[in-house]
């Protein structure tokens, strides 16, 4: 019998926003009734002198109407990150959540892990679950990585000699024998997820949970990763994977679900998820712009205006575009504080999620110099553009996300899939080849050179 492994009824869950919270420390406490002291004072000045200059008049307190019930939006001091959730996860499934950042993906998986209660409605979940949300997620920094293994199986459940007979496993496995006895805190980014992966995953739990953090791991930690939770799903685990990256959802995953402004809009097949998901996408006409103030994506110093692609040097954006034309990339931003430093980068995905290329305004030996890299930037606008030569890219849709940080590799600000652009064979390399170019990501026009050299019978003089 299949049972369920999660069942979701109506949940919703909102946050209030701002410093107000219903719950923190108790220094927090005692200043929010401090604070709350002064606001009364100043309220029944306020009501005198009101009293004194209209009579019959009193203070009248407002009281907020019910919370939006539209998820993702904000209604005053709230915003609803989920809204009326239906869902069921049968035992031994492997599923990805899909969406855009701030689709509520994260959120729900905080209150499987019951790391947040719902607002609303009821969860159940099947069995001890093992979460992996946050690098050094259930880490003390203090403790070595030999205590918090022992710790976080505590955590789990487990006995002291469950997870003895587990931990030579799950030390090779994570790959750190020389840095087991360090201080947690000691360790990198990388280092606390191998760790993290190795004790959720050698640990047994029935449920694991993985969200974005594996992408912070090497490319063949990625693949080991993956490999283990295959085998976990085979053994009857049920795992819950978030992930931006779609090939691994697509190959990985045997089920997926599609979540927008807090709700579940799509439940199926990995394949038919990922093209509702990308043709979903707002960015399919050639440029995206972030008018309001409000919504655009932002840092302290940094906005984001507007993402485009042109072709062959067009001052219109274009959604769709001819491969044996460059292709510019263009994207706005907004300085806010003087004395700013600006790094610029790009990333280029396949419709499958396929990585395809990286790209920063960095210096280059054959394209040259963005004189503003390194340099200090005053308030204003700036426009950087990156341009990709003709017959380079396959005839198929990319997706363009857009990182902006003060140096390259560490983004203060990024946008997943800002734009999308489709190219277009409209011939130039289908002269000499009438075929279907399938499989390659990118499809560059190379130089080639023949000439006739001598045969080896007559080099060796026989």
């Amino acid at each position: 019998m299949n049972l369920d492994a999660i069942h979701l009824e109506h949940v919703s869950k909102r946050f209030r926003l701002g410093a107000a919270h219903d719950y923190g420390r108790l220094t927090e406490a005692v200043a929010a009734k401090v604070r709350g002291l002064f606001a009364r004072k100043r309220t029944n000045k306020q009501a005198e002198a009101i009293g004194s200059t209209t009579p019959g008049h009193n203070l009248v307190h407002m009281v907020a109407g019910q919370p939006s019930t539209v998820a993702g939006q904000m209604e005053d001091d709230w915003f609803w990150a989920l809204r009326d959730v239906n869902l069921t996860v049968k035992t031994g499934e492997i599923v990805g959540l899909v969406g855009r950042n701030g689709a509520g993906k994260s959120t729900l998986l905080k209150i499987l892990s019951r790391i947040v209660s719902p607002t609303e409605g009821r969860v159940g979940v099947r069995g001890r679950v093992g979460s992996l949300l946050e690098v050094g997620t259930g880490f003390h920094p203090e403790l070595t990585g030999r205590e918090n293994v022992f710790l976080n199986g505590a955590i789990l459940g487990m006995s002291r000699a469950d997870i003895r007979r587990r931990f030579d496993e799950i030390v090779a496995f994570a790959e750190i024998d020389s840095f087991l006895d360090t201080p947690v805190k000691r360790y990198s980014s990388g280092m606390a997820v191998r760790l993290a992966f190795a004790v959720a995953a050698h640990l047994e739990p029935d449920v694991l949970i993985i969200d974005e953090v594996l992408s912070v791991g090497d490319q063949a930690f990625q693949r080991k990763c993956l490999g283990k939770a295959s085998q976990l799903g085979d053994q009857g685990r049920t795992i819950l994977l978030v992930s931006h990256n779609l090939s691994a959802v697509a190959n990985f995953c045997r089920r997926a679900i599609l979540m927008q402004n807090g709700c579940v809009i799509a439940d199926g097949q990995p394949d038919f998820i990922i093209d509702r998901y990308l043709m979903d996408s707002n960015a399919g006409a050639g440029e995206v712009i972030w008018a309001d103030d409000a919504t655009a994506p932002r840092t302290s110093g940094i906005r984001l205006r507007s993402v485009a692609a042109r072709g062959n040097g067009t001052s219109q954006p274009c959604g769709e575009l001819d491969i044996d034309q460059p292709i510019e990339i263009t994207v706005d931003y907004e300085v806010l504080q003087p004395q700013e430093k600006v790094s610029i980068q790009i990333q280029l995905k396949d419709e499958t999620g396929t990585f395809v290329l990286w790209s920063a305004n960095a210096p280059s030996m054959n394209s040259g110099h963005d004189p503003w890299f390194g340099q200090t930037h005053q308030p204003g606008m700036y426009r950087s553009r990156c341009r990709l030569p003709a017959n380079f890219l396959n005839d198929t849709r990319y997706f363009v996300s857009v990182l902006i940080g003060e140096s390259i590799g560490a983004p203060a600000l990024r946008q997943d899939s800002a734009l999308s652009f489709l190219v277009h064979d409209t011939g130039a390399m289908r002269r000499e080849f009438t075929g279907s170019w399938v499989g390659p990501v990118i499809r560059p026009r190379l130089d080639w050179c023949t000439t006739q050299i001598p045969s080896r019978l007559d080099s060796s003089g026989l």
